[in-house]
């Protein structure tokens, strides 16, 4: 796509960026794995905190960006990575409109969400939307092998790369920000939605004992849901981050995650979890498979008990082999590496690029 990156301008574009979900945190770790490579980076957006507001790209926005609003947020750009919005039509005026700007220039197509993975756009047969300039990443294989076999559309996995700093001096001020003292903290950093299963979080810190923390805002329409289960808990419950406090802290601060999912496009609390050393218990989504397979140790949704046992007596061992595992793999020095070869023309394997040969078992990366 580009000989030589240094110098160049990228800019990564998407609904809404700079704020605490997943689409965001991602972004700001291709930004600065693009930086490495000596790229100037960009963020465009129609909400959030971007380096530039285009409305019409705000998931709801009543009309689409002009050509001529994208023209004058991006024509600068060498590259444009479309952020997950031509991938889930949740404004599909927006990605059409992002999509007939960028044809026939050299862009990257980002996929966290497909439409057949949520029910409400399963008739949506006619997305993502594909051009011969274009290249096409997915953030985990199941979606670029379905990618290939519904669309006919080739594309390279590239997971996710982490720059993650432990903040230990933080335990106690958020802790005490919280009203919490010594008692076990059970931390669920996601939104609260159908799929993320607070429910089953609440239940394991209950058999805990513990404080649950979940730190997302309430969407999908499920605040009704949600205030029910919590009038039922039978455990303490914190919601969201207090003023000044940030995911790195609410990590310092837990002494166990939950990730109960029915389904992620890729989970970041996996990995967040192992860069921070806490343990965590993951629910039995399709990813997570897929990610266990780098050889991680995690707890099961269905058996708290085995949880409970290793806070009586906490193995370091287990910690030092998650993160190991996680910086090898997931680290941001990964990211940029696979992001030059990316994007310099070299050919990357389309059945993973997920380590430094391509990913567990397979030599296929070649220059």
């Amino acid at each position: 796509m580009m000989a030589n990156l240094f110098g160049k301008r990228a800019a990564i574009v998407s609904y809404r960026l700079g704020t605490a979900d997943g689409v965001s945190v991602t972004a700001d770790q291709w930004a600065g794995a693009l930086q490495r490579l000596g790229m100037r980076v960009r963020t465009v957006a129609g909400d959030g905190e971007p380096d530039v507001i285009v409305p019409g790209l705000a998931l709801d926005a009543a009309r689409p960006p002009s050509q001529h609003a994208l023209a004058a947020a991006l024509d600068d750009a060498d590259v444009v990575v479309a952020d997950n919005i031509c991938s889930l039509p949740m404004n599909i005026e927006a990605g059409e409109a992002v999509a007939e700007y960028l044809r026939g220039r050299p862009a990257v197509l980002r996929h966290h969400d497909l439409p057949w993975e949520r029910e409400r756009y399963a008739d949506v047969t006619a997305w993502p939307p594909d051009d011969p300039a274009w290249r096409h990443v997915t953030v985990n294989e199941l979606a670029r092998s379905e990618l290939a076999a519904r669309r006919g559309i080739v594309a390279t996995t590239i997971y996710h790369g982490f720059s993650e700093e432990r903040r230990a001096e933080a335990r106690d001020p958020v802790r005490a920000a919280l009203g919490i003292g010594s008692e076990l903290l059970i931390l669920q950093p996601t939104r609260a939605i159908p799929r993320k299963n607070v429910d089953v979080g609440l239940s394991i810190a209950e058999t805990l004992g513990a404080t649950f923390w979940l730190t997302g805002p309430v969407e999908d329409g499920y605040a009704y849901e949600l205030d029910r289960l919590l009038e039922r808990a039978r455990v303490p419950v914190r919601r969201r981050l207090p003023d000044g406090v940030d995911v790195a802290a609410a990590y310092a601060a837990c002494d166990a995650v939950v990730l109960p999912s029915s389904w992620e496009g890729f989970g970041l609390p996996l990995i967040e979890s192992a860069l921070h050393r806490k343990p965590i218990v993951v629910g039995d989504f399709p990813v997570a498979a897929e990610l266990r397979a780098f050889g991680f140790r995690w707890f099961p949704v269905d058996d708290p008990a085995e949880l409970e046992a290793w806070l009586a007596r906490p193995d370091p061992v287990l910690l030092d082999h998650n993160e190991k595992i996680a910086e090898e793999h997931f680290g941001i020095e990964a990211l940029a590496r696979r992001l030059d070869r990316l994007l310099t023309g070299v050919q990357v394997c389309h059945h993973s690029a997920t380590g430094e040969d391509g990913g567990p078992g397979c030599d296929c990366l070649t220059a």
